[in-house]
């Protein structure tokens, strides 16, 4: 097993006045399972091809271990990759689909079936061995090509959207399989994934990336409650985090007709305005606050969330709550929302940069 190490590594295709990765700096841990994750076109999957040593790094360098392997070829960076549209040979058996890297290898036959039948055991896979991969579903496709990675006992596990071609019940079924698994096996993990929810399930850390640039590099839990940005705390989350703009009062911050206590050092000179965010759970029903018309009501049962539309003295917008499933507001209806006071986020308004603790 090894650490993974980029040290400003940067990606700048031909003809474009812009790097695809721009000076991208993160340590990995041996063994740890860390996600990159962020919208289409975010350099997400160019940064784990520079990895693999399937894109040039024009600028940095890239370390496994304590080997300097920004000029590697492939074959010799010792990393196993998943691809998203699985990448098995259609006319062999699971079995020689799993063995066959290590075939080119020049790895015995004994040895190639031993590691093969290991790999299958693991991954419930066994009765398939025989067959071809048309005869598998999406989801045991998946895991062939993960066994084809794990027989190879390599360094480093990359993964590029491995579950995007599996309905949404078999995605959360996967995933869940893929986190134990890594955890049984150790071994350290780069995974890319454009949905926060996996990235959030899944990593030790989760490192979100933005035209190329990364904005946060942090645990899960951490990465939800302390959101570097406006962009990561617009990103992060389902529902995505209510973003507003409000005027800084004497008293903290004004929203409708709530002002919402903050201490005065987290604003420093912050001026007149900072965006605020609140996630949709910890707007609460109130006698005063953010006056807003329900438009959709969303009834999960114990819970519902509430999607309505502002008009304050201070702009418009949508806003999405979270409320007690058993006595949910009427749609049409208006009500009041008011934040917790220990649970609010404020940024600076022309740096998105995070204000508070």
């Amino acid at each position: 097993m090894a650490t993974v190490k980029y040290d400003n590594a940067t990606r700048l295709y031909p003809g474009n006045d812009k790097p695809s990765v721009d000076r991208l700096n993160i340590d990995i841990e041996d063994g740890e399972f860390l996600v990159l994750v962020g919208p289409s076109g975010c350099g997400k999957s160019t940064s784990l091809r520079m990895l693999a040593g399937l894109e040039e790094v024009n600028g940095g360098k890239i370390w496994i271990g304590d080997r300097d392997v920004t000029n590697l070829s492939p074959k010799d960076r010792d990393v196993a990759m998943v691809f998203q549209n699985y990448a098995l040979y259609p006319h062999m058996s699971v079995a020689d689909n799993m063995g066959f890297a290590l075939k080119i290898a020049g790895v015995d036959k004994g040895e190639i079936r031993k590691r093969v039948e290991e790999a299958a055991k693991i991954l419930d896979l066994e009765q398939y061995l025989e067959r071809k991969p048309k005869a598998l579903s999406g989801g045991q496709r998946q895991r062939v090509a993960m066994g084809r990675a794990i027989v190879r006992n390599p360094q480093v596990f990359l993964m590029d959207e491995p579950l995007s071609n599996l309905d949404a019940k078999l995605r959360v079924q996967t995933r869940t399989q893929i986190a134990s698994l890594q955890r049984r096996l150790g071994v350290t993990t780069v995974y890319v994934t454009h949905d926060q929810v996996e990235a959030m399930t899944m990593g030790d850390r989760v490192a979100v990336l933005k035209d190329g640039i990364l904005q946060q590099c942090d645990s899960p839990r951490r990465m939800y409650d302390h959101p570097d940005n406006v962009f990561v705390a617009g990103f992060i989350g389902s529902p995505a985090m209510n973003i507003m703009e409000v005027p800084v009062t004497d008293g903290g911050v004004r929203l409708g007709h709530h002002t919402t206590p903050v201490p005065r050092d987290a604003l420093n000179d912050a001026g007149r305005k900072v965006i605020m965010g609140v996630r949709p759970e910890d707007l609460e029903l109130s006698s005063e606050g953010l006056p807003v018309t329900v438009d959709v009501v969303e009834e999960l049962g114990a819970d519902a969330y509430v999607y309505g539309s502002t008009d304050d003295a201070h702009g418009s917008g949508q806003i999405i709550a979270r409320v007690d499933g058993r006595r949910p507001p009427m749609k049409g209806e208006q009500v009041f929302f008011a934040p917790k006071a220990d649970h609010i986020h404020l940024f600076d308004s022309d740096s998105g940069l995070r204000l508070n603790d």
